[in-house]
């Protein structure tokens, strides 16, 4: 799990299918339906659920274990970026430059 398929299953939660997702993103079908395959197979359970196109649509849906992951993702990310929350977030900081150095090619 990484921010892009994070925001994939937040797309495919706000948009009900995994082509309109990948839409919004800007990224095929084939490879939306790539990830979602992946993030399927990679946990102890699916993420996201389809239900295959008829004359009605079809459609995709985040399972509630896929919510409950997404949901323990994106507060690690929030915990990330809060430097008081997070030591190793403020040594990195404390450990960068806040300009690159000159390139040695110059």
């Amino acid at each position: 799990m990484g921010p892009g398929k994070a925001d994939l299953l937040d797309a495919i939660a706000r948009h009900g299918s995994i082509s309109a997702a990948g839409r919004s993103m800007g990224m095929s079908y084939r490879r939306a339906w790539l990830l979602v395959d992946t993030m399927n197979r990679c946990w102890k359970e699916p993420l996201v659920a389809t239900v295959p196109g008829s004359a009605h649509g079809g459609g995709a849906r985040l399972t509630d274990f896929g919510a409950t992951v997404l949901a323990h993702f994106r507060a690690l990310q929030r915990g990330l970026i809060d430097a008081s929350a997070n030591p190793d977030r403020a040594a990195l900081a404390e450990a960068m430059l806040l300009e690159p150095r000159a390139s040695q090619k110059e």
